[in-house]
Formats: C-alpha cells, structure tokens, sequence
C-alpha cells in the first residue's frame, strides 16, 4: 500500500512550494460569478501576487480588490479599510457580487469579516442614493491554513451557503460543481450535460470570464459566470454532480445542498476513460437517456488510440505532481494506458491521496508509486533523482526539475506560466483523454527522436 512521505522532523523551509495559497483559489472562484469581484482583505501585495499568477496563467486581465492594510491597520483592525473598499468597488464595477477572500494577515489580527459585513450591509452609502447594495460573500482562506484548491473549494461552498437560499419546488436541472478546471474543460462539460438535456447550473463558470474574446473597448467586469439568479436556485434542483475527491472530507458546497434536499452524487474529476465512464453513469441516470452517437463514438476512438499508443508507452516511467484531484486523475489515466506512475506529489495535506492512489493503481502497475504529500519541489526533487522518471506531468513550476533530469514536463493543471494556451486545455471527458495522451505520446517521442544518435523520420 502507498504510504505519505512527508517533510523529514528537522524541515524549517519551503523550497519552490508545490500549491498556491488559499486566497487566490478563492479569487479564481469568485471569477467565475457573473457580475463578481474578488476582494482581498488584507495588504496590496497578496492582491499583486493573486493577479500575476491569473493574469499569466490565462493570459487575461484580472482585476482583484484590496484592503490594502498597512502596520496601523495590522494593530488597531481593518474594518474601516474594507467598508471603504467595498464602498468603491461597488460604486467603481457597479459589481452584481462582491467575493471577500481573508488573507494570513487578516486570520492573524482576527478580524470578523463576516461581522464587518454585516455592520457594511446596515450603514453604507453608495452612489446612487438608495441603490440596493449586492450580496457579499465572505470567505476564511489564510494562506497558512491549505493549499490554492482548499480556497476554491471554501469559496464555493460559500458562494452556495450564502447565495443558495430560494425556496420552492424543484425545477428539474442539475447543479454541476466542476472542481478546478480549464475553461476548455468546463466548457466541455457543459456541452456534455446539454447533451444529455439536462438544464444545468455550472459553479464557478470562469470559461469566458477568463477565456474571452476580443473587446474593442475594455470591460470593468467581463462578460460571463453563474448568474445569480441561477446560484440562488441551486437548491430546487433535481440533483447535485460534485467532481472532486478531494471534497469527502470537507464541508463542500454539494453537501451544503445535500442539506438543503438536493441529492448529491460525489465524483472523482473525469481524467481518463473509467472516470468518464462513471460520469457519463451518472448523467444516464439522471436524464433517463444513452449516452449519445456523438460521445460514444469519441469514446470508441479513445480505445482506438489506447491501443496504437501502447507499443510507445508501455513501462514508461512517470513523476506526477500538483493538486490532489488533478493528481488523483492524471494517475489513474497514466495506469490505463500503461505507463507506470513512480511518483505522486502534493503540496496539499489533506491526507487521503495514498489511498485513492491505490485504488487507481491496482491491477494496473505492478506497484502502487510511492506518494508525497505536503511536499515542496526540494523534496520531489530528491527522491526523483533517485528513481529518475522518464516522463514528467504538472504545472509550470516543476520545469526547473524536469530540465535536470532531462525528461519531457507534460504540462498540465495550474499555473502555466511558460507555455501558451492554457486555458484552452482540455483533460476531462473522452475528448480531454485524447488530447492528453497524443500530448504524453508525442512527448516521450520527441525524446526518443531527439536522443537517438542517428534521428529517424518514420515510426
């Protein structure tokens, strides 16, 4: 059975970190709300450092508000700097939602931002005189209290204990919670669901807030996200679909709605052919339909490929690093298709990825890999250069590895910072496994092309 490796008894640093901190997960929530800007409570420089990773990542513009504390606010409060921010961005973006993320320094004062909001709801002016003010969601995300997916995890609950509040009968559609995906990838889902004839509300939906299309002017807020009307429904739906492992230990939004009477269906995030296949389950038996022509077919042609790509990947060796969902999921593809995972990474530390690992693994590697968890590149690096991978799977953050050990980096998850296109990477569904494994299959081509004494032209 895998077991965690975790940091050695003397560990005193982070050496190139593998996560991101929890507010800028919860920032990357809020995006994907219609009308929505994401606030930061706390000092200027996490809102700089939450935009840059975005703004790289999708090659977009992001606008994240701030508090903007200083040392006097560090010792006597930050109420009266987030009532005045929250007065100008409602008047600035004439926002529809504004999402409060807390930030280390904000948890470390103690601030109670919920509070704060609350005293902000009774007594703000804003321009327009009795303009009805928006919902504000807050929520708790210090970096120091999980990794960059906790905080989007947090956030949607959030978004659904706050907003999710209309009662009623059901409306017979379905509440889809995607996890953190590409744009691409939710759009793909939600092409799926249509598929299906299932009215479906997506949260987050960022697949045009940060993927969209030229303006001739630039736009304050961009265009797209769940409307609110929609989020405020969510609990009349007929059921919820929550992608995601990661979540069964947490408080997530599709239990919130579970609470409230919607039934939940908790799937791991469809990265290759058995989680499409559970997926593809699931919606079945929700709309009472086949799968359709068009997917079954994909999935035919999946196989296909599965099978013409063996002869190049069978025992190839992996390293494997990033979130735990996408990491669960990369695994458990990597294991269909005959390469054999030697390493899963994780900055995050919520404990159960040994487990799932094993549970992807088994019957399908002739050992389960060893896993990491709570980890920074220092640590993956030591033990990678140990078993030297031949093919290496994550962000943008592992290259530095990757280049001194001379294996292929398969980029993949989030942030990719050194590569273009992002946001238009598809990993979900029969479609997202066929793109990935023509991306792993080249890759380790490429390689064997470039390392070959001779070169060849034809395989």
């Amino acid at each position: 059975m895998s077991q965690p490796i975790n940091a050695a008894p003397n560990y005193v640093s982070t050496t190139n970190a593998c996560k991101l901190c929890m507010p800028l997960g919860a920032c990357l929530a809020f995006k994907g709300v219609e009308g929505c800007v994401p606030f930061l409570h706390g000092s200027q420089g996490c809102a700089t450092y939450m935009r840059r990773y975005l703004i790289s990542h999708f090659r977009e513009p992001v606008d994240i508000a701030s508090s903007s504390l200083g040392e006097k606010q560090a010792v006597f409060g930050g109420g009266p700097n987030l009532k005045q921010g929250l007065v100008n961005v409602i008047n600035k973006y004439q926002a529809r939602v504004v999402g409060v993320a807390t930030t280390c320094l904000t948890e470390t004062i103690g601030d109670d931002v919920p509070a704060l909001v609350r005293e902000f709801n009774k007594t703000a002016v804003v321009e327009g005189g009795g303009r009805e003010l928006p919902p504000i969601v807050t929520v708790a995300s210090p970096s120091y209290g999980g990794s960059h997916l906790l905080g989007f995890h947090r956030a949607v609950a959030a978004l659904v204990e706050q907003l999710a509040t209309e009662a009623g009968p059901c409306h017979g559609g379905l509440n889809l919670l995607p996890g953190l995906l590409s744009p691409a990838d939710l759009r793909h889902l939600r092409a799926l669901c249509e598929d299906f004839g299932l009215a479906t509300t997506l949260l987050p939906d960022y697949s045009l807030t940060l993927d969209g299309v030229a303006m001739a002017e630039y736009q304050l807020i961009p265009e797209g996200g769940t409307p609110l009307t929609a989020i405020q429904t969510m609990a009349r739906a007929k059921a919820t679909i929550e992608l995601g492992r990661s979540l069964e230990n947490l408080p997530s939004a599709g239990r919130v709605l579970e609470r409230r009477g919607v039934p939940l269906h908790s799937l791991a995030s469809p990265i290759g052919l058995r989680g499409s296949d559970r997926l593809v389950e699931t919606l079945e038996h929700l709309s009472g339909r086949e799968l359709p022509e068009v997917h079954r077919r994909r999935r035919g042609q999946l196989l296909d490929a599965f099978i013409d790509a063996h002869k190049y990947l069978a025992g190839v060796t992996a390293l494997v690093y990033g979130d735990e969902d996408l990491c669960l999921g990369l695994t458990s593809f990597l294991a269909e298709i005959g390469v054999r995972p030697l390493i899963v990474a994780t900055g995050g530390e919520l404990g159960l990825l040994p487990a799932w690992v094993d549970s992807v693994c088994a019957g399908l590697t002739p050992e389960p890999p060893q896993v990491l968890a709570g980890v920074d590149f220092w640590q993956i690096a030591e033990l990678a250069r140990e078993l030297k991978p031949e093919l290496i799977l994550g962000n943008s953050k592992g290259y530095p590895l990757a280049r001194e050990l001379g294996a292929p980096l398969v980029r993949v998850g989030f942030p990719i910072h050194d590569r273009f296109g992002a946001p238009r990477q598809t990993v979900v569904g029969y479609q997202g496994a066929m793109e990935l494994l023509d991306r792993i299959t080249n890759a380790i081509l490429e390689k064997r092309q470039d390392d070959s004494p001779v070169g060849y032209g034809y395989l």
